[in-house]
């Protein structure tokens, strides 16, 4: 998912896949520190819970939201306009793999300096979930809370100040690439026929294309 987010326009580290013993090991270069003489420089970085001002739990989700995070990046971010762009293309990728696991700490702002910005994106998990009509990602993503739909999205855009034209075509066009190209990331990666099958349900969902009633 990581290659496939790359392919989308999502900065993600540096990854490789090994085979350790009997079996398949990703592996992922640490973002939050550089080599250098004599040892490591590290990094500044503060999870989405944190910059949020969230709870941990499930049932106290009050400020888990994608657009409030988008808020927050005019304030935090060095890199405000592309990072509110970039977050956008995070929520799309999450709703179009089913990602369902993208809770607050499973985004970050980092510091390499004095400045902060996004975190490359990590630990993006498809989940095959039987529901056809609706799935929910995590954090809200629009007026209509955390549904996963296209109209959803678009409605939520302009919090991530995105232009209607311009959010449309980011979603058309991940959309395609995503439809194109799992299977092959998969398989390019060591996945089988079998694994493409049992998580093929989570990619492009037919919901994600469903109208929403008003709440």
């Amino acid at each position: 998912m990581l290659s496939l987010a790359a392919r989308c326009g999502i900065r993600t580290p540096e990854t490789r896949v090994d085979q350790i013993g009997d079996e398949n090991v990703l592996l992922v270069k640490r973002f939050d520190r550089v080599r250098v003489e004599g040892g490591y420089l590290r990094h500044r970085m503060v999870s989405a819970l944190t910059v949020l001002d969230a709870e941990d739990r499930v049932t106290e989700r009050a400020n888990w939201s994608y657009v409030l995070l988008a808020d927050e990046l005019r304030r935090w971010s060095e890199r405000g306009p592309a990072d509110r762009e970039e977050l956008f293309r995070r929520v799309v990728f999450n709703a179009l793999i089913s990602n369902l696991d993208d809770h607050p700490r499973n985004h970050a702002l980092i510091a390499p300096g004095c400045d902060s910005h996004l975190a490359p994106a990590y630990d993006l998990t498809p989940q095959p979930v039987i529901s056809l009509e609706r799935r929910d990602l995590a954090l809200e993503c629009g007026p209509t809370g955390r549904m996963a739909r296209r109209d959803n999205l678009l409605a939520g855009a302009a919090r991530f100040r995105l232009e209607s034209d311009r959010a449309t075509a980011i979603i058309d066009e991940m959309k395609v690439t995503i439809a194109q190209h799992w299977r092959a990331e998969v398989r390019r990666l060591g996945g089988t026929e079998g694994d493409c099958a049992v998580i093929e349900p989570a990619f492009v969902y037919a919901g994600f294309e469903y109208p929403t009633e008003p709440q």
